[in-house]
């Protein structure tokens, strides 16, 4: 693991002045990772106090994927000049704390990079952000990430004190059946995938954020709450089982009300962001049932949520690009001047509503599996869920490309071949990943 670091630091150092450079030493570094000999069994790739094992190496191979994205996303800050040089660098930094924290075997230098990987975020979100309300929404980011995550410094001290280690390995077959530990463990992770309530810092972080920052929020961020929970519930197995409902109950009823809050949302990244926490949601709920169709579907959406979000916060970027706007009001009838486009929104959008066959249809029939044998009485949110999530998929896709237009709009010009290529590259994996569905099925 420790080549992939320095590849990534000597970046940094070399590549800060070349923009389009990073870019191809990241899609080299992504194929050279994607070759990686892996032991399905175990850790492979053992160096110090890293290694993968399956669930890491997806998530690092997504990671790296959506920076090389982002890197083509971002092409407005090159040619404006907008601090260039200084984007690369927090875009590189933030690589090198995922990579890390995804990496880690060490349940302490896990908690480090996890927070690490906030200071790069705000930074984004502060330094390249539209509105003077971003400083707010980097505010809320800040303080929501640092409240719940402090006390599980405090969770992960006791875990040392008592086990004399820190190692994942060694925790494995652990059972510590302490209420506190177990909030304090499962809290930080909430809030970062986001749970209902404590879900507000993530839309105002969306909508203020620039292309690349939402783009790395949904597609990597909200990952590292589900992975987070994914390693350590082996930890506290019995208060798992004993509490765990309590989660199932908020997200489920959870994702149902925000499903209908979608659909008075006039800010189309809001909109974007609002459906991004109905799917994590759905994805906490049967993770939290502890049904191994609950732990297969959890990761497989992460993928597949991972790759779609982030092609619709592209999409979205692409005509707040041309219009200068991102509501819903001034953006009608996008089809009359950028046609081609919209064959790229109807191919996101029902990838979105879980069509076959993106990699969202598969999370949701094994997330749906592992609620509905965990207690039939959530079929109903399940059912409703679905039924609204479809709705204001189609609702954004019929507002947005039909209807009249203003005259405005025919001063803009249809998309560019890298917009095109960007899209391309997000739904090509999301919708090929299902011929492999073995390789991330088979962690477990």
């Amino acid at each position: 693991m420790l080549k992939y670091i320095f590849m990534l630091m000597f970046m940094i150092v070399f590549n800060m002045k070349m923009f389009w450079m990073v870019q191809i030493f990241l899609f080299y570094m992504f194929f050279m990772f994607m070759f990686t000999s892996l032991n399905i069994y175990s850790i492979s790739g053992v160096s110090y106090i890293m290694g993968i094992d399956l669930i890491s190496y997806g998530l690092i191979l997504m990671s790296i994927w959506i920076f090389c994205l982002m890197m083509m996303a971002s092409s407005d800050i090159y040619k404006k000049k907008f601090h260039s040089v200084l984007f690369v660098l927090n875009l590189m930094m933030l690589l090198v704390f995922l990579v890390l924290t995804f990496s880690s075997l060490n349940l302490l230098m896990f908690y480090l990079f996890f927070e690490s990987s906030l200071i790069p975020v705000l930074l984004m979100i502060m330094g390249w952000g539209y509105q003077p309300e971003r400083l707010q929404a980097g505010m809320y980011l800040l303080f929501y990430t640092l409240v719940a995550s402090l006390p599980m410094l405090l969770g992960i001290f006791y875990v040392g004190v008592n086990l004399n280690s820190f190692f994942f390995f060694f925790l494995k077959e652990l059972n510590m059946n302490f209420l506190m530990l177990y909030l304090v463990m499962v809290l930080a992770f909430l809030v970062k995938m986001p749970m209902f309530f404590v879900h507000l810092w993530l839309p105002k972080a969306h909508v203020e954020a620039p292309v690349s920052g939402s783009m790395v929020l949904a597609g990597v961020m909200l990952k590292l709450g589900g992975y987070g929970l994914l390693r350590v519930m082996s930890l506290m197995m019995s208060s798992c089982v004993s509490f765990n409902f309590l989660w199932v109950s908020i997200s489920l009823v959870g994702g149902f009300l925000l499903s209908l809050s979608c659909f008075f949302q006039i800010d189309l990244k809001s909109l974007v962001a609002y459906s991004s926490v109905v799917h994590m949601g759905v994805l906490l709920a049967s993770m939290m049932t502890l049904f191994s169709w609950g732990f297969y579907g959890s990761y497989v959406l992460m993928i597949g949520h991972g790759l779609c979000s982030s092609g619709l916060f592209c999409l979205v970027n692409m005509v707040y690009e041309r219009t200068g706007s991102r509501s819903m009001l001034i953006n009608k009838g996008l089809m009359n001047f950028m046609p081609s486009m919209s064959l790229w929104w109807f191919l996101l959008l029902i990838s979105n509503m879980a069509a076959p066959p993106s990699l969202n249809l598969m999370g949701e029939i094994n997330l749906f599996i592992g609620l509905v044998s965990w207690s039939s009485l959530t079929m109903l949110f399940l059912i409703l869920i679905s039924f609204f999530s479809a709705a204001y998929t189609l609702y954004l896709f019929s507002y947005s490309q039909h209807g009249g237009y203003s005259g405005g709009l025919m001063s803009c010009s249809s998309g560019e071949l890298r917009e095109y290529t960007l899209l391309f590259l997000h739904w090509l994996p999301l919708n090929l990943f299902i011929l492999k569905i073995d390789l991330l099925v088979v962690w477990f």
